[in-house]
């Protein structure tokens, strides 16, 4: 199957750091900043905002590999931007370029692969997984 995508395009979330999105709240760390798995999350977020909307009905993409440092904390009550370039396409294979912002500095960045899955047939096997 061809798909409709190119190399440059470009996809953003964002999201309001509160006590629910922090390291405390998430287990991964003691202080109450921005957690570095909600920050993968708004970067995942960004690459599925790139391409899902732009594929056929029953194709989606999943996240396969990502390769992410978490460069400055952000506190309480700012907000994080994620941006997604899609850098590559190998089949169905995409790699982004991501990277984090919040309103004073990058926080983080790295590459993120996205797999594009037929999603019926990705559901079916997924619940023949549970049957054993």
């Amino acid at each position: 199957m061809e798909f409709n995508l190119k190399p440059g395009l470009v996809g953003e979330a964002k999201e309001l750091v509160s006590e629910e999105n922090t390291a405390i709240k998430y287990g991964s760390g003691g202080v109450a900043v921005y957690a570095t798995p909600a920050m993968i999350g708004l970067m995942e977020n960004a690459a599925l905002r790139c391409v899902d909307p732009l594929l056929p009905e029953g194709w989606a993409t999943v996240g396969t590999h990502l390769d992410v440092k978490h460069m400055a904390a952000t506190p309480v009550g700012m907000t994080v931007t994620a941006k997604a370039e899609l850098q590559e396409i190998d089949g169905r294979r995409l790699v982004f370029r991501v990277e984090a912002f919040d309103e004073r500095e990058k926080v983080g960045e790295g590459s993120h692969e996205r797999y594009i899955i037929n999603l019926p047939k990705f559901l079916a096997k997924n619940e023949e997984k549970k049957l054993g």
